[in-house]
């Protein structure tokens, strides 16, 4: 069942701070040099916060992160973490930070971009081998997203091969996307931003504005609906995207949900399929940062181009995504969480089905942007946030009545 689209009065958009994406073309993560490895702290802070379904516990398991993008769990319980500047660390469980790891690629860290998203192979037990996207520098000040692979070992990366680079790379500092995610099936979905080229979304020969589909070493599924197809790049899973920053499977049923920055209002979820067009920017429930419709729109919708399956006509500024399911005993049990930048807080959408059935705004009392959430194998929820000084928090859901 579709979800009808929540409508809002204009004026709020009017209201919508340009922060929402954080569109900057100076990052404060550019040229920065790394921070040493910090020690555990002597005490980890903990604050009892309001929720709608009782009191909720926020940890604060570490700090002084440089705007940390993405998190990842390790088996030992510790935690990987990117950093938009080009770091890659662990986070011990005792809240540790370690010195950045060596061997990562080098990343384009201007505005929007940096090292990104940070996932575990499906066979990491074996290979030790883990995912990274990022924004990859070009030549004459160009770049695009790019996604590589290596092999952990200790305080370092070896073996990396880059598996997927966006073509072609272009100027500007934004809208890079991007999130990483298996499909269970052997495939590895990449989302990515249109890197503010918004009639490149709808050109099929380049992969600005797409939602790519590889096998896990890069090499292109046959089943890919544009495998063959002249003018087409078939990388391409589907396409009219802006910039996708928040992607995770449903584990209830392996249907991948998908969520991007609108321009001023419009923010969307999407439920991506093969071959379709969703409609980026010809089409969108935004209008220009400036106040004036986007040039290239003609109206909410058009035939041929999918409708959001999730909008907020005044934007978030929605960020990670993550699913909680499978813990009936929770009273967050089917639910999912995405990070919100402009709103500084994390929202929680209650499901029944893939029917989004209402709203839940927390974190408010923190005021930080979250980049990311995601739930641990202890059934908790963990952020990070997108601060000089970012934070790295832990939820513990309400208890059940």
């Amino acid at each position: 069942m579709r979800h009808v689209p929540h409508r809002l009065a204009t004026a709020l958009l009017l209201s919508l701070p340009l922060a929402a994406c954080n569109s900057s073309a100076k990052s404060d993560a550019d040229a920065k040099t790394p921070a040493a490895a910090q020690a555990a702290p002597a005490s980890q802070p903990a604050q009892t916060l309001t929720s709608a379904k009782g009191q909720i516990r926020v940890t604060q398991m570490a700090r002084g992160l440089a705007h940390p993008w993405s998190l990842a769990f390790l088996p030992d319980g510790s935690m990987l973490v990117t950093e938009r500047g080009g770091a890659l660390r662990r986070v011990g469980t005792d809240g540790a930070v370690s010195a950045p790891i060596t061997g990562v690629p080098k990343v384009f860290a201007t505005g929007q971009g940096g090292l990104l998203d940070v996932v575990l192979a499906p066979d990491f037990a074996t290979t030790q081998r883990i995912y990274l996207s990022y924004a990859e520098p070009g030549d004459n000040g160009t770049a695009g997203t790019a996604v590589a692979y290596g092999t952990l070992a200790g305080n370092a990366l070896t073996d990396v091969k880059v598996i997927y680079r966006q073509e072609p790379k272009v100027d500007g500092p934004n809208h890079f996307g991007s999130r990483l995610v298996f499909d269970g099936k052997g495939h590895l979905f990449i989302s990515q931003g249109e890197r503010n080229k918004r009639a490149m979304s709808q050109e099929l020969d380049k992969l600005q504005g797409k939602l790519v589909r590889l096998n896990l070493d890069g090499s292109v599924p046959q089943g890919n609906p544009f495998v063959g197809k002249a003018g087409a790049r078939p990388e391409i899973w589907s396409y009219g995207h802006r910039n996708m920053q928040g992607m995770a499977l449903d584990p209830r049923t392996g249907t991948l949900w998908q969520s991007e920055h609108g321009p001023r209002g419009g923010d969307e979820i999407n439920l991506p399929q093969a071959g379709k067009n969703y409609g980026w920017p010809v089409i969108t429930h935004g209008i220009n940062y400036s106040g004036q419709p986007i040039p290239e729109a003609e109206g909410k919708a058009k035939d041929g181009m999918e409708q959001p399956y999730h909008v907020w006509e005044k934007s978030p500024g929605v960020s990670g995504m993550a699913f909680y399911t499978g813990r009936p005993e929770s009273p967050w049990n089917d639910s999912v969480f995405l990070g919100s930048l402009a709103e500084r807080n994390l929202i929680r959408l209650t499901l029944q089905g893939d029917t989004v059935l209402g709203e839940e705004r927390l974190l408010n009392e923190i005021g930080e942007r979250v980049r990311d959430v995601r739930v641990g194998p202890d059934g908790n929820v963990y952020v990070v946030t997108d601060e000089e000084d970012g934070k790295l928090l832990r939820i513990e859901p309400p208890k059940a009545p």
